[in-house]
């Protein structure tokens, strides 16, 4: 399982990377501006496309880098705390695209579905071994 968390990690510092690249894209055509509801350029040059005058991007990258060093120790209710952090993040981006910008990247619903399946299958791990901890006693 490990392997897994770590291949979906760089697939998560991948996104965040185009992301990124996104971000600091000059005014232009986007290559992910599919039509008026899609367009990475338009969320990532968003006021909501930095924390604290950090990018979201290096931000995530930064933290799926975390959950893949986790995941090769096999941590996995530290990989579970952080995933739940990352997920709620990225619901977060998700209510500002929907609700607020009215525009979807698909860079960042890339990265939302990444963490998402990190978030459920680090909690089966730990469920299941919660289980298994239990049948032995």
């Amino acid at each position: 399982m490990r392997y897994v968390l770590v291949i979906l990690a760089v697939i998560g510092i991948v996104v965040s990377a185009l992301a990124l690249r996104e971000h600091y894209r000059e005014a232009g055509d986007s290559p992910c501006s599919i039509n008026e509801r899609w367009d990475c350029g338009i969320v990532n040059h968003s006021p909501y496309a930095m924390v604290k005058g950090v990018p979201v991007a290096i931000i995530g990258m930064a933290g799926y880098l975390l959950l893949g060093a986790l995941a090769l120790r096999r941590s996995y209710r530290l990989i579970l705390s952080g995933a739940v952090v990352g997920l709620t993040f990225s619901l977060y981006l998700a209510h500002i695209e929907k609700d607020v910008l009215g525009v979807w990247c698909i860079y960042c619903v890339g990265s939302l579905g990444t963490i998402s399946l990190i978030f459920l299958l680090t909690l089966g791990v730990v469920v299941a071994r919660v289980f298994r901890g239990a049948e032995g006693s």
